[in-house]
């Protein structure tokens, strides 16, 4: 069913970014900014994980280094039949974990010295199990490409907000532009396509969630750790995360609630638990 949501999400962004496309600029003006937000996303996902991996200051650890760590990802890793990431340890003490990199075959696990502290070997086992079902599941990937469409409708609206002050035409039929259409897409459409884009990276985390407890073996292993990651990410936050940023994390670290909540990145923990806690039947 996630998968289901996210292609039904990605379908209506492509088909935002057609029909915004054609009030703008027409063919010409969707292709140019599809083009620019395509080669800012590109250069973003080839060197996501050197990005990301910097901003935490996670250092890469071997075996001998951390021989728990390494030995529960090695372990993961083959049961989930994936190659073997590299591992690291960020020097933090909120606890919390997040996998990088463009493909399974240059992936990246990293994870707070709090949430090694704070959890049991089995909840450790169940974060792990979450990141490398990010990494099988390619959901860097995929975030990319909703980040890229999303990019090229925000570059869109504003192309129409300065057509507009300029007098140019939004359209190929050289008709003139709408300043009032102008203005509300600019606001709009951004805002309509971040939703959606907050919306499928909701969905990958459920998706995670769910292929995280097979790999790890029980559900509750990860039900039990996002309890844990939930109460004390409260407590403890982690200091200088950007949204962006924040995304990747198990748990996010920038909470908010009401009307905030459908542009968080992340699912409501509890619904989060109660979806873990209802596959304990069916494994």
């Amino acid at each position: 069913m996630n998968y289901v949501k996210t292609a039904v999400l990605l379908a209506v962004l492509t088909g935002m970014l057609m029909v915004f496309g054609g009030l703008v600029g027409g063919k010409s003006g969707m292709t140019i900014a599809l083009v620019m937000a395509g080669l800012m996303n590109f250069v973003t996902y080839w060197f996501s994980d050197k990005i990301v991996l910097a901003m935490y200051r996670a250092k890469e650890v071997k075996e001998g280094d951390a021989p728990g760590l390494y030995g529960t990802v090695n372990r993961l890793a083959l049961a989930a039949q994936m190659p073997m990431p590299r591992v690291y340890i960020m020097e933090n003490e909120a606890p919390n974990a997040f996998a990088t990199g463009r493909n399974p075959k240059h992936a990246a696990v990293a994870v707070t010295t709090g949430i090694m502290e704070l959890l049991n070997q089995q909840e450790l086992e169940g974060v792990i199990g979450h990141e490398l079902a990010h990494i099988r599941n390619r959901d860097i990937l995929i975030a990319t490409i909703a980040a890229t469409i999303a990019g090229a409708i925000s570059y869109l609206s504003h192309m129409a907000y300065y057509a507009s002050l300029f007098g140019g035409s939004s359209r190929d039929d050289d008709r003139g532009s709408n300043p009032l259409v102008a203005i509300v897409m600019m606001i709009v459409a951004p805002l309509a396509a971040m939703i959606i884009q907050m919306a499928i990276s909701r969905s990958r985390e459920y998706g995670a969630d769910n292929a995280g407890a097979r790999i790890a073996g029980s559900p509750i292993y990860l039900a039990n750790a996002l309890r844990k990651l939930d109460y004390y990410n409260k407590r403890i936050p982690m200091e200088g995360v950007n949204q962006s940023a924040s995304a990747l994390l198990i748990v996010s670290p920038l909470s908010g609630g009401g009307l905030l909540k459908i542009f968080s990145t992340h699912p409501p923990i509890e619904e989060r638990i109660q979806r873990l806690e209802a596959m304990r039947g069916g494994m």
